[in-house]
């Protein structure tokens, strides 16, 4: 699993848990008492009311849990910490594409979980649909292609009796991640928003420089909104993200 470094020390600042895709992980955990959460961060989309217990390596990341959050276990998803069975339920929410084995981490929630896995995750092949991508970073496409495990080898991996299910992202989700700005293209040019979208960290910077460049171009030109300005009458949109169900069969 990946070690935030120190550029992520102000993650917080823009990644928060947004509420309607907090209540659609809270549905998936259904009447769950106790829950590990795996690549837990900071602590965003933790359950209120249930007895959580967070696994997060990254120090950097530790440090920025709220007070009074559960104390985050240090260590990886692929050798969790647990007995078999030893909880209710598992979680993973937009954590996977950072783990250095992902098959073996989400195997490993499996094992410990004898319960429902929640997995929030991105169809990577929709990583080209995203206007973001295709138009101007589509070294991002790149990028995910060789960290993320696809649907099918999700669902593989986590066995059992599993479902998946479309998270619509809404027009002004409060969690910055990267699909989260589809209808706000400026957001991506914010220098504080950034180094909360990990896969900007992870392109060749003049990749980054020159899209962004031409993402602003287009933006003062009227480009942008010539060939997307539909968007901007949407309430929501399938930007690719899936929540991924397994229970135990």
């Amino acid at each position: 699993m990946t070690e935030y470094g120190a550029s992520y020390a102000t993650y917080t600042a823009t990644r928060q848990a947004d509420p309607r895709i907090a209540a659609v992980i809270e549905r998936a955990l259904g009447d769950a008492r106790s829950v590990v959460n795996v690549g837990a961060g900071a602590g965003a989309y933790e359950p209120s009311g249930r007895e959580v217990i967070p696994v997060e390596p990254s120090a950097t990341m530790r440090a920025q849990r709220p007070p009074g959050a559960a104390r985050a276990i240090d260590a990886h998803a692929e050798d969790l910490p647990l007995a078999d069975s030893s909880v209710d339920a598992g979680m993973a929410v937009l954590t996977v594409h950072h783990w250095s084995d992902p098959p073996a981490g989400l195997e490993e929630l499996r094992r410990v979980a004898r319960g429902p896995v929640v997995v929030l995750t991105f169809d990577v092949t929709q990583a080209d649909r995203y206007w973001l991508v295709r138009d101007y970073l589509p070294e991002i496409a790149a990028l995910d292609r060789g960290r993320m495990p696809s649907i099918a080898a999700t669902v593989k991996a986590l066995g059992g009796e599993t479902r998946v299910e479309t998270v619509p992202i809404p027009h002004d989700c409060i969690d910055g991640f990267l699909g989260a700005f589809w209808r706000r293209p400026e957001r991506y040019l914010d220098p504080a928003v950034r180094p909360g979208i990990s896969c900007f960290g992870g392109i060749d910077p003049a990749a980054l420089e020159r899209g962004l460049a031409q993402l602003a171009a287009d933006l003062a030109g009227g480009a942008w909104r010539e060939r997307h300005g539909g968007l901007l009458e949407m309430e929501e949109l399938d930007a690719g993200y899936r929540l991924v169900v397994s229970r135990p069969t």
